[in-house]
């Protein structure tokens, strides 16, 4: 049977860093109608009632009905030190980080942790995410079993390092290669799943694990590759210390086949013009951490990105301090805003969805709302709280509605989720 359901609806005709907000879409009176999974119909509410008579209703009254937020950027394993005090990225690593992803040996332990962590996204509207895991091949199973048991889109993959990590964190060029084409060949197109290579970062591979994978994409060049790029001045000046004979860290990639179109880099805070120009050339995707950024003190992400490259949206959990894209978008528009660029309300839920799902090269099957796309959704409550629902009594348009939910919204916001076409919260 086919599910039509009511409700304010949000979509977009375009992309807003591009073409301002009349890229977004509203219909005050919506109506979604899903079937087999997918959205096969949406317009105004009276219009698809009478069209389709036998749909089941599901009638959300003056909640906003959006296409279901993406996390194109997280680190499954990190659940548990979330909101770990005082440290700077590589003190984190070697404090927080490392200790804790030794325990992902342990599949019992994986599996928990996966599933806490897709449970924790999911209560806060996230239909899809792309995760980093351990070296440990039973993180790749425990995190995608997970999410194939939920039903997501989901991405993930072995993260590989074989220096400047504890022994019991180290693989080597071959084991890296091997472990991520079996994993690959495993999990890659099952259900909505799919493998990304993820070679941690520079300092964490050599120049042979860093060519390895970029072996191993030439060979699986439909696959993404995701890694960090220039988080922090003191990780670039040990990249630079590691590989004098580069040009800049992005040249450390670039040597390696690890850059064109399909490249996913975490952060890219700190970028050189020359930088900046190669990222464009090649089509490569940025995602930005806001509430990692500022949690960890790597610095401010510059937006004007967006008008040129393919830019998501990510908690970074967990050097990244909420499990919340609402939370990440309001840390976004802070953040521009100390750089003296104020964003729109469209920007910041296009970057939670639809510009997530670009990039991650999805957008022909989800973050928006539209025919053919996957019925991932999410329903927000625009006066969950007392405090949202004062600010938004006078609003006269969408953006006066949503913009409070987005910076002071959380779960208490997410009234429904929608997995595949089916209701899950």
């Amino acid at each position: 049977m086919a599910d039509l359901l009511l409700g304010q609806v949000i979509s977009f005709t375009g992309d807003p860093f591009v073409e301002g907000e009349t890229a977004a879409r509203h219909d005050s009176c919506g109506a979604v109608l899903i079937e087999n999974g997918r959205i096969t119909a949406t317009g105004p509410a009276p219009a698809l009632r009478a069209a389709h008579p036998q749909a089941r209703i599901t009638d959300y009254g003056r909640a906003l009905i959006s296409a279901g937020f993406i996390d194109a950027h997280a680190h499954y394993p990190q659940t548990a030190i979330i909101a770990s005090w005082g440290k700077r990225l590589i003190d984190w690593l070697q404090a927080y980080t490392f200790p804790e992803e030794m325990r992902f040996s342990d599949p019992a332990y994986a599996a928990d942790v996966a599933g806490r962590h897709l449970d924790l996204v999911l209560s806060q509207g996230t239909t899809s995410i792309c995760s980093y895991c351990t070296i440990h091949p039973e993180s790749v199973d425990a995190f995608f079993t997970a999410a194939r048991a939920r039903g997501l889109r989901a991405w993930g993959g072995k993260t590989c390092m074989d220096r400047n990590a504890p022994p019991g964190l180290l693989d080597s060029a071959q084991s890296a290669y091997d472990d991520s084409k079996r994993l690959l060949d495993t999990w890659h197109g099952q259900d909505r799943l799919s493998y990304v290579i993820t070679p941690r970062f520079t300092p964490t591979s050599t120049p042979g694990q860093l060519a390895a994978l970029g072996a191993l994409w030439r060979e699986r060049p439909t696959v993404l590759m995701q890694t960090h790029l220039s988080e922090q001045p003191d990780e670039i000046a040990w990249v630079r210390s590691l590989h004098p004979e580069a040009r800049d860290y992005l040249d450390t990639y670039d040597s390696h086949g690890l850059l064109r179109e399909g490249a996913v880099f975490g952060h890219a805070i700190h970028l050189t013009d020359r930088e900046k120009a190669r990222l464009t050339e090649t089509g490569a995707s940025l995602i930005h951490c806001p509430t990692s950024n500022s949690f960890i003190g790597s610095g401010l992400f510059d937006m004007d990105l967006a008008r040129t490259l393919r830019v998501g949206l990510a908690t970074d959990t967990g050097g990244g301090s909420s499990f919340s894209m609402l939370r990440t978008m309001a840390a976004t528009y802070e953040i521009a805003q100390l750089r003296g660029h104020t964003l729109h309300p469209a920007h910041l839920w296009w970057l939670a969805t639809q510009g997530s799902a670009r990039a991650l090269h999805a957008e022909d099957r989800i973050g928006n709302i539209a025919p053919g796309l996957e019925a991932d959704l999410v329903v927000l409550d625009l006066a969950s709280t007392p405090a949202i629902e004062q600010a938004t009594r006078r609003a006269e348009t969408l953006w006066q509605q949503l913009f409070p939910t987005i910076m002071m919204g959380d779960d208490r916001a997410i009234r429904a989720v929608w997995i595949g076409g089916r209701q899950h919260i």
